[in-house]
């Protein structure tokens, strides 16, 4: 009982250190990035699209339906801190990447698609 006891605990603390991270990613970001509206919110297709194209480009890394696979430095994004963010901060780090989260830029991808992952990301629950 104890032993399943610590093991819960230490999974609590890993996801709430993920958790964590994203949170703070998602201020620096804010920090540089300037506010921006996201030109495909709230549209069914683009959530579609984004969704597509984050099983092609982001699901190695943040899992199935962006839950996280559990590679550290790398935080789930079915999060609140996400899905409440600025679009023009989730724009910035799509671009630009994040060393410290070994996060490649995304930048090689079209505007439109950036938009339409950002688009998906946000509607995850």
């Amino acid at each position: 009982m104890i032993r399943r006891f610590t093991v819960q605990a230490i999974l609590a603390a890993g996801l709430l250190s993920q958790f964590a991270r994203a949170q703070s990613l998602l201020q620096k970001a804010s920090a540089v990035a300037g506010p921006r509206a996201n030109p495909y919110a709230d549209n069914e297709c683009s959530v579609a699209a984004g969704a597509k194209l984050f099983r092609r480009e982001c699901v190695g890394c943040h899992g199935e339906a962006g839950r996280g696979v559990g590679r550290p430095h790398t935080p789930p994004l079915a999060t609140p801190f996400v899905r409440k963010a600025n679009p023009g901060t989730l724009f910035w780090i799509l671009q630009n990447g994040s060393a410290s989260h070994r996060m490649p830029s995304f930048s090689q991808l079209p505007e439109q698609q950036r938009w339409q992952i950002i688009t998906y990301l946000q509607s995850l629950k």
